[in-house]
């Protein structure tokens, strides 16, 4: 019984993914501002929820986000927007394109549909430990979904590859955690190994933001409300933390 309500409440990470990937497809002309929020929202997963979780798989932290990743988040943000300010790379701006491929964009929506996945192994083991400990992981991974399906579509867009691709690793992505859920019926990963994965994840999260998705933002548009939307797009992964 407490299996099926955490299929249940993994499929409901579905709607919530699609209609990230949803408002990603449709951004149109705003997609500067749809860049700049993806790249905070992974500054935020690596910052807030990645990284303290491999602390607690190393028995180094118990709960909450620790004080010193949110130094680590306001170091980057700090640095970020005085090389804004400054436009230190202005003249480097039309050539961030050239770096774009659309396998890029393929290996990075699979790490995330793999991601995804693990937010399901993580929905089904928290409902082994008990319904309380499952009910609030599934609230936490249904609203940060929404951002996954965001992210997914934008990192494929931006390295050139068709929404019709982009559409179908979308739905992979959706279909992840469900699958995730259903892993755990049959099987629980050590601590160990879940820490090496979430260390290795939260360096490629980190690497995409800064090499490829906030260059790609700043490239052809005015960077003030890019950087809003960076900040808000980290603010919003912070809250969703705390509130789990």
């Amino acid at each position: 019984m407490v299996g099926q309500v955490a299929i249940l409440l993994a499929a409901a990470t579905l709607v919530s993914t699609l209609l990230g990937g949803v408002v990603a497809l449709r951004s149109g002309d705003r997609r500067h501002l749809l860049l700049g929020f993806t790249a905070g929202v992974l500054l935020g997963l690596v910052a807030f929820d990645l990284i303290p979780e491999v602390f607690r798989a190393a028995g180094l932290a118990d709960t909450g986000v620790p004080p010193v990743m949110l130094a680590f988040a306001a170091g980057f943000l700090v640095l970020h927007f005085v090389e804004r300010a400054a436009a230190l790379h202005h003249a480097h701006e039309n050539e961030y394109g050239d770096h774009r491929h659309p396998m890029v964009g393929v290996m990075s929506a699979l790490a995330l549909a793999a991601h995804s996945f693990m937010d399901g192994v993580g929905i089904g083991l928290g409902f082994q430990v008990g319904t309380s400990i499952g009910i609030t992981v599934a609230i936490a991974v249904i609203a940060h979904d929404f951002a996954d399906g965001l992210n997914t579509v934008t990192i494929l867009l931006v390295n050139r590859n068709s929404r019709r691709r982009s559409v179908a690793f979308l739905i992979l992505d959706a279909v992840a955690p469900i699958l995730g859920a259903t892993a755990t019926l049959f099987f629980s990963p050590s601590e160990d190994v879940l820490g090496l994965y979430l260390g290795f994840f939260a360096g490629f999260l980190l690497y995409l933001a800064t090499s490829d998705i906030l260059p790609e933002a700043h490239a052809h548009h005015p960077s003030r409300l890019t950087l809003v939307s960076t900040l808000l797009g980290v603010g919003a992964i912070l809250g969703i933390v705390a509130l789990a």
